[in-house]
């Protein structure tokens, strides 16, 4: 009686979050379609796509102890709420960080018996499996991380350390084996940790013994903060594409010109992408009383900063969910929301516009695109950054910013200009112009809040709206 009494408020919950949410319109239908075949590197090794060749937008959220708290009347409600927004990834982890082996999930179950990799409990991974399945029911895939980092490396957390060279290849092979043919898995190996040092042998071993087995999906690695992939395990041949972590300190475009504009060009070309940037409802560097907290200005910022310098998709998270922080759980990070009040955050909406803005014109093509910027000097705290495809160009301007766009440096003679509004998914059509000098956009006023895009089209392409997708 007492579940389906917290069944029914987290509905209730959900439901009047929807009424008090952001003015755009659902995503409709499952958030990807299978039928398209397995997610595969693209031709020019910048993106993922699709077996026939449609483009795959990752739109992340990171769920890190989702298998370890919740339930499924719970995972149900998550799940449905992602779909809404047009989420395409969970990433989740199998053997949790927040003490995932040694306090059990919902239903009585620890991962492993005695703590043991090659012991794994049945009973536990039956509920993975019924996750994982739900995932698929409604179009989502799962990044799955086959363990948190401070089981192979403590440097902090509560551990313990139970992975070796050897053991690590035998579990690998062993979850491999489980989820091979599952048509919703990504492997994220890793955990938030380094990939050098000690760290390096036992990841190569999870990383190849996972290979050796399945065939069928692409792998990346999950680093610490201010870190890549791309240092340790770039000319790996488990790693498929390349992870960053931007992290929860920073605020300056420089990391991103780092993590993800310096591995965009590494040889051999790998995609790349932000997989866990600042969250939303995140203290600034764990220190709130000084430096504040992220929020949904924050979110918008590193999405595109990362998107436009060279990324694939993006990453978002939220302080509360990836916890599932609620009123009976030990508050990690200095977290002050519940994770049923934080489903709703405006930034979360954000990510949907987002989605439905990169995939209304051609992807695979997507190029960063930085000489288009004409300005003398951006501040790194408010960047302005362009991509271009083969008949448009994208232009990120944060608030407080006038963008000069050299329009020379396009490659068509005449555009339709268009504005693009972050927060509401609104698209404006300004004006056609010749491609001839500089053209000055100017805030509509000076506030941190109206980050706009600013959109080129190649007039002879007779592209839709933005954000509509056909």
């Amino acid at each position: 009686m007492k579940s389906k009494i917290t069944f029914l408020l987290l509905f209730c919950c959900f439901i009047s979050g929807f009424a008090g949410a952001q003015t755009e319109k659902a995503w409709e239908g499952v958030s990807q379609d299978f039928k398209h075949g397995k997610v595969v590197v693209s031709a020019n090794k910048h993106f993922l796509q699709f077996e026939d060749g449609t483009p795959f937008f990752w739109l992340g959220d990171t769920a890190w102890e989702l298998f370890h708290r919740l339930n499924n009347e719970e995972t149900e409600l998550y799940f449905e709420n992602r779909r809404a927004k047009g989420f395409t990834v969970i990433q989740a982890v199998a053997l949790a960080e927040l003490d995932g082996l040694n306090v059990a999930n919902r239903y009585g179950e620890k991962p492993l018996i005695d703590n043991n990799p090659l012991t794994p409990n049945e009973k536990y991974f039956e509920h993975v499996d019924w996750v994982i399945n739900k995932a698929a029911e409604k179009g989502i895939f799962i990044g799955l991380l086959p363990t948190w980092g401070d089981k192979v490396d403590k440097a902090w957390g509560v551990g313990p350390v139970i992975f070796n060279k050897e053991n690590a290849y035998k579990y690998g092979q062993w979850i491999a084996n489980r989820y091979k043919n599952y048509s919703n898995i990504i492997w994220i190996n890793g955990g938030d940790r380094s990939g050098g040092g000690t760290n390096t042998e036992i990841w190569n071993a999870i990383g190849t013994g996972i290979k050796s087995v399945d065939k069928n999906h692409l792998m990346t690695f999950h680093p610490t903060g201010g870190q890549s992939s791309s240092e340790w395990f770039q000319n790996a041949e488990w790693l498929d594409f390349n992870m960053s972590q931007t992290g929860h300190c920073s605020r300056s475009y420089d990391s991103f010109k780092t993590l993800v504009g310096d591995i965009y060009t590494k040889t051999p070309t790998k995609p790349c992408f932000d997989g866990e940037p600042r969250y939303e409802d995140h203290p600034v560097c764990w220190n709130p009383t000084v430096l504040g907290w992220f929020d949904d200005v924050d979110v918008r910022q590193a999405a595109y900063w990362s998107l436009f310098s060279g990324s694939f998709g993006h990453t978002y998270g939220c302080h509360p969910i990836w916890q599932f922080k609620t009123s009976e759980s030990a508050p990690v990070g200095l977290v002050r929301h519940n994770w049923t009040e934080a489903l709703d955050f405006p930034g979360a909406w954000d990510m949907l516009n987002m989605r439905r803005l990169m995939q209304s014109r051609p992807m695979l093509d997507r190029i960063p695109f930085q000489e288009l910027i004409a300005n003398d000097y951006v501040p790194e705290s408010e960047y302005v950054v362009a991509t271009k495809g083969k008949d448009y160009a994208f232009v990120y301007v944060p608030g407080y910013r006038t963008a000069k766009i050299n329009l020379t440096q396009l490659s068509w003679k005449q555009s339709v200009l268009w504005k693009y509004n972050p927060r509401t998914g609104e698209a404006t059509r300004m004006k056609e112009i010749s491609n001839k000098g500089v053209e000055e956009i100017k805030p509509e006023r000076w506030a941190r809040d109206i980050d706009l895009i600013w959109i080129f089209d190649n007039k002879d392409s007779n592209f839709g709206i933005p954000g509509v997708i056909k």
